[in-house]
């Protein structure tokens, strides 16, 4: 399993080198402040860090959401557990 990981992780190395000196060429950004030259695979890798790092802080309210229902759901549950093991030690009673 090391092995097949380590494969995959040089392979990715070079594919991401291959990936830089192909795409080494200058682009020109132009933004509000002025505008810069930098080689078009920093700013695809920029683009996607910040991609997904806007990901994560667009996801963190949902995890919190579900991090707090999943807390609240398992104090409901512990107490339908002890309620449920309160009824099996009550005594059976008869109907007449």
């Amino acid at each position: 399993m090391r092995l097949i990981t380590t494969i995959i992780i040089v392979t990715m190395m070079i594919l991401a080198a291959l990936f830089t000196v192909l795409n080494a060429t200058p682009v020109l950004i132009d933004y509000y402040a002025g505008q810069s030259t930098m080689p078009l695979s920093l700013l695809l890798v920029i683009a996607l860090f910040a991609g997904a790092v806007l990901g994560v802080l667009a996801s963190i309210g949902i995890m919190l959401r579900l991090k707090t229902e999943n807390v609240k759901l398992k104090k409901e549950l512990k107490l339908a557990e002890n309620e449920v093991m309160n009824l099996r030690r009550l005594p059976l009673r008869d109907i007449d």
